[in-house]
């Protein structure tokens, strides 16, 4: 299925056969394809460009379908990396978490940092986080082999 070009996010670099690699959904999937593209919230004169996952309902192209600015997606994945450390080690807790410091890291960026800790807002956070540690858990394979594959790009660009 090819990704539109009519619409307001205007593809540049795309991955068009997603749904055969949308881990665990694979072949199973409505997200149909990725892309990196001009943003359709760009304004005349400015330019963003932002990275769009693309979702088919069987009839139409999906009002779920979202699109983020590159900086976001690369802060999901710091976000992601920085919860895959923490859940190696977080056995030693007997919540999974320290409730007394529920602050796992601040990650310097911009001159200040983001934030990474447990929601202990959520109710069931006790729970919820032994759900999340085992769906991480269950998906380690998955999130591996991408996050192989993300350090060695990312050691051919130099970084």
């Amino acid at each position: 299925m090819r990704i539109p070009t009519t619409l307001k996010h205007k593809p540049v670099i795309v991955s068009e056969n997603y749904e055969n690699v949308d881990g665990r959904y694979a072949y199973n999937t409505d997200t149909k394809g990725l892309s990196l593209g001009l943003a359709q919230w760009n304004d005349r004169g400015k330019l963003d460009i932002s990275a769009k996952v693309w979702r088919y309902t069987g009839e139409k192209w999906s009002r779920q379908s979202e699109e983020l600015p590159l900086h976001r997606v690369l802060d999901l994945a710091i976000l992601v990396c920085r919860a895959q450390l923490h859940f190696r080690e977080a056995y030693r807790y007997e919540k999974l978490y320290d409730p007394e410091k529920p602050i796992i890291d601040r990650v310097g960026l911009q001159g200040d940092a983001m934030t990474v800790a447990v929601c202990t807002d959520n109710e069931k956070i006790d729970e919820d986080i032994k759900l999340f540690s085992q769906a991480l858990n269950n998906d380690g394979e998955l999130i591996g082999e991408r996050l192989r594959t993300l350090s060695a790009i990312l050691e051919e660009m130099g970084y």
